[in-house]
Order: C-alpha cells, then sequence, then structure tokens
C-alpha cells in the first residue's frame, strides 16, 4: 500500500527540482551546502565532488538513508550524467524535501571543467 502511494504522490506531485548549470552548481557547492552523490560506490571511490556523500539511488537503504538528512536543508544531487540524479530528487521531494538542486550534465559535466575531485 505504502508503495501505491508513493507512486501515486510521485506522479500527481509537480516537480519542485531546480537543475543548475555548472556555474550555479558550483556558487551552491561553495556555500557548504550538503552535497549528496547518489552513484554507485565503486563509481564515488573512483572520483567525486569533495564533501559528496554516497547514496545510492539504486540501493535498497536509500530511502533510509535519505530520512535521516533535514528536509528542510539545502540538498545538492549528483549522478554520472544527470538521469539517476534528477529520479532521486524527484523521489526525495515525494517524501517531503523542499530544497533540492541537482547538477546539469551530472559529475561528466563537472569533471569536464574541474578535472575530477575538486577542493574548494
Amino acid at each position: 500500500m505504502r508503495t501505491l502511494l508513493l507512486i501515486l504522490f510521485f506522479v500527481i506531485q509537480t516537480p519542485k527540482v531546480e537543475v543548475l548549470d555548472k556555474p550555479q552548481y558550483k556558487r551552491m557547492v561553495s556555500k557548504g551546502f550538503t552535497i549528496i552523490d547518489v552513484r554507485t560506490s565503486e563509481e564515488f571511490e573512483e572520483g567525486h565532488i569533495a564533501g559528496a556523500l554516497n547514496i545510492n539511488v539504486k540501493s535498497e537503504e536509500f530511502i533510509a538513508e535519505i530520512e535521516n538528512l533535514s528536509k528542510s536543508d539545502t540538498l545538492l544531487v549528483y549522478c554520472r550524467s544527470g538521469r539517476r540524479s534528477l529520479y532521486a530528487a524527484q523521489m526525495m521531494v515525494s517524501f517531503g524535501f523542499i530544497k533540492i538542486y541537482d547538477l546539469e550534465g551530472g559529475f561528466l559535466n563537472w569533471e569536464s571543467e574541474y578535472g575530477g575531485e575538486e577542493e574548494l
């Protein structure tokens, strides 16, 4: 039943996720907001944005892990190319998170300019 309600809420919910280009996202990162990398741990170990938390959107623990975060915090999400992070962000909205920003083009976009793990 909970799954059905979640699906209905997710489908009916209007998108509240803002996709930011690289310069906008970098400004948000520099402000110290929580960064969430939703890729696998293997992908995360190969390179990530400095200070990011790794919460794999495809893991069974994803919902439990995001429920430990404050719903009122500003959260920055990203994945490899932007597909998984947009899905994760929309899922987070359905759980009551209100300030979520996604990196346009994902880590591939970030890495193309900043050369991998970036120290700010």
